[in-house]
C-alpha cells in the first residue's frame, strides 16, 4: 500500500495540472473520509449530473422545488443520508442528509427543526446548496456554466422552511469567515481547517449547529455533516470521543457525552489527499 506522502505527493501533482489545464476549483463531488483511500465508500465520487446519477442506480424521489426544497432529488437504494440535488437542467445543485425523528432521543432537537432540519414525509433533512437557491428551479444552470464553474460558485445552508431567503451563505475565504461566530477548529490532513458554528465548552448540544467548514490554503472546498445521534450508512463517518477533539476547539463537554456522532466530509475538489490546510 502506498504511503500517504505518496498520496500527497500525486494530489498535489493533480492540483498543478488542474491548474495549468484550466479546470474549475470545484472540479468534482466526493464524499466520505476514510483512512483507506482504496476502500469502497472512502472519497466517493458522486455524479453531476442526472443522466449520470441515473446511470448509477440513482432514482428521483421528488421534482424541483417540492417539499420547499431547491432541486430534484435523487436517493440510491433508500439510503436518505445521501441525497443529490439537481437543478432544472439536470445539473449539480446541493447535497442533503436525512435524520430519521428519534423522539426517545430528542433528536432533532426542537429548537432545531426548521432551523435547519426541514421536514419532508417522515424524515428531518439538513441541505447544502452550491449555487444559489434562488435559481436553481428557474432558469438553472447552462453547461457552459457548469464547465465554468464545475460543482458550484458558493455554498448555501438552508436554515428554514424557505430555501430562497432562509439560506445561509457560507464565506468563501478563511479571511471572510474572521469575525463571524464560525468558531476556528483543528487542521486535519486530507480534510481541512475545520470550524464550526458557535461552539464552546457548556453550550447545550440542543444548540450544536450540525455543520462544519473545510478551508485549505484559504479557500473553502470542502465541508461536512456532524450529527448527534446513531446513524446507520456506509457514506457516514462515526468518530469516537477521543478523536472529536482532533477537529474542534474548545470541545463541548456534551458532545463528548454523546454515545454516537455521524458525520460525513464533503469535498468539492478531485483530490482531496492535497488538502493540507
Amino acid at each position: 500500500m502506498l504511503s500517504l506522502g505518496v498520496f500527497l505527493a500525486i494530489g498535489l501533482v493533480a492540483t498543478g495540472n488542474a491548474f495549468l489545464f484550466g479546470d474549475p476549483e470545484w472540479n468534482n463531488l466526493r464524499v466520505t473520509w476514510s483512512p483507506n483511500p482504496f476502500g469502497t465508500y472512502g472519497f466517493n465520487a458522486m455524479p453531476r449530473t442526472v443522466d449520470e446519477a441515473k446511470a448509477q442506480g440513482f432514482v428521483m424521489e421528488s421534482d424541483c422545488g417540492a417539499a420547499g426544497i431547491q432541486g430534484k432529488r435523487f436517493v440510491k437504494g433508500r439510503d436518505y443520508a445521501l441525497v443529490l440535488l439537481y437543478d432544472t437542467n439536470g445539473y449539480i445543485a446541493g447535497i442533503q442528509i436525512g435524520v430519521p425523528k428519534n423522539d426517545s432521543a430528542g433528536f432533532p432537537p426542537v429548537k432545531q427543526i426548521n432551523h435547519p432540519f426541514i421536514r419532508v414525509a417522515n424524515m428531518y433533512f439538513v441541505t447544502a446548496y452550491f449555487t444559489d437557491p434562488a435559481t436553481i428551479c428557474s432558469t438553472g444552470r447552462t453547461g457552459a456554466k457548469f464547465a465554468a464553474d464545475g460543482t458550484g460558485d458558493s455554498l448555501y445552508i438552508q436554515n428554514g422552511t424557505n430555501a430562497v431567503t432562509d439560506s445561509i451563505k457560507i464565506p468563501m475565504t478563511q479571511a471572510d469567515v474572521a469575525g463571524t461566530r464560525w468558531t476556528k477548529g483543528h487542521c486535519f490532513v486530507t480534510m481541512g481547517l475545520h470550524y464550526w458554528y458557535d461552539v464552546s465548552t457548556d453550550m447545550s448540544c440542543d444548540d450544536f449547529f450540525p455543520v462544519f467548514l473545510l478551508y485549505n490554503h484559504g479557500k473553502l472546498n470542502a465541508f461536512g455533516w456532524a450529527i448527534g445521534t446513531a446513524m446507520s450508512s456506509p457514506h457516514l463517518e462515526h468518530p469516537t470521543s477521543s478523536v472529536i477533539q482532533s477537529f474542534i476547539d474548545p470541545v463541548p463537554t456534551c458532545l463528548v457525552q454523546k454515545p454516537h456522532l455521524s458525520t460525513m466530509h464533503i469535498y468539492m475538489t478531485n483530490v482531496p489527499l492535497a488538502d493540507t490546510c
